[in-house]
């Protein structure tokens, strides 16, 4: 079973260019094909292929519209990011001196464009069925969670739609503060709605942070039953 894609070999400069941030060839006068973008455009079709391959075996009476929401957050940023960390990709990111000393090893969208690439480039190295196999690993731990708990995943959503429903008002997220090192801040963010706050939480980017604000203030009104 491979569990971490970084553990097969793939060539060289295929590899090399889908860790290389564009900040770093920018900085240095590199062609911008010795960057990740055109392996992280690929990588992108690479992850929907496989885990929309996935998704169809694990749930053959699903229509399209149930399959297509798990996968837009089984794909996203967020899930792809926790991955990419969990094999320690986000160490080996070949990044520019200001996007480094800008804490961009720890951006979430950084981690994920460079996974994508990576596995552009393990894909246009040949090796499919490595691929697949591992993200079948990966992907398969989040899977049944997000169907399970959709609306934990989905929680911005059903705040907004629950306060627009009252008086078109939508809920107002503010990063009120930040804790670690640069490599590993922690975001603390607070939802309020018509001037009150309704919850506070953390996580490891803006984006998640505000997920689980959301999902708290969700539990808070009784919008979503824990």
């Amino acid at each position: 079973m491979i569990t971490n894609i970084l553990d097969v070999e793939c060539g060289d400069s295929l590899l090399k260019k889908a860790l290389t941030h564009p900040s770093y060839t920018k900085e240095n006068n590199l062609d911008v094909m010795d960057n990740y973008e055109r392996l992280e455009f690929f990588g992108d079709a690479v992850l929907k292929l496989y885990s929309s391959k996935m998704l169809i075996k694990k749930y053959p009476d699903y229509d399209e519209g149930k399959l297509s929401k798990i996968r837009s957050i089984l794909v996203s940023d967020a899930t792809i990011a926790n991955i990419a960390a969990e094999i320690e990709l986000d160490k080996l990111i070949i990044l520019g001196d200001a996007e480094e000393k800008q804490s961009g090893r720890s951006r979430e969208s950084n981690i994920a464009c460079s996974f994508e690439a990576v596995l552009g480039a393990y894909y246009m190295d040949g090796k499919h069925a490595e691929v697949e196999e591992f993200l079948n690993y990966q992907l398969l731990k989040y899977v049944e969670d997000i169907d399970n708990h959709f609306e934990k995943y989905n929680a911005k959503a059903v705040l907004q739609e629950y306060t627009q429903s009252i008086n078109k008002e939508i809920p107002v997220y503010k990063t009120i503060g930040t804790t670690g090192p640069a490599h590993d801040l922690l975001f603390e963010v607070e939802v309020s709605y018509n001037g009150k706050v309704l919850a506070t939480a953390t996580g490891q980017s803006k984006k998640e942070a505000q997920q689980n604000c959301a999902y708290k203030a969700c539990l808070g009104l009784n919008i979503i039953i824990e």
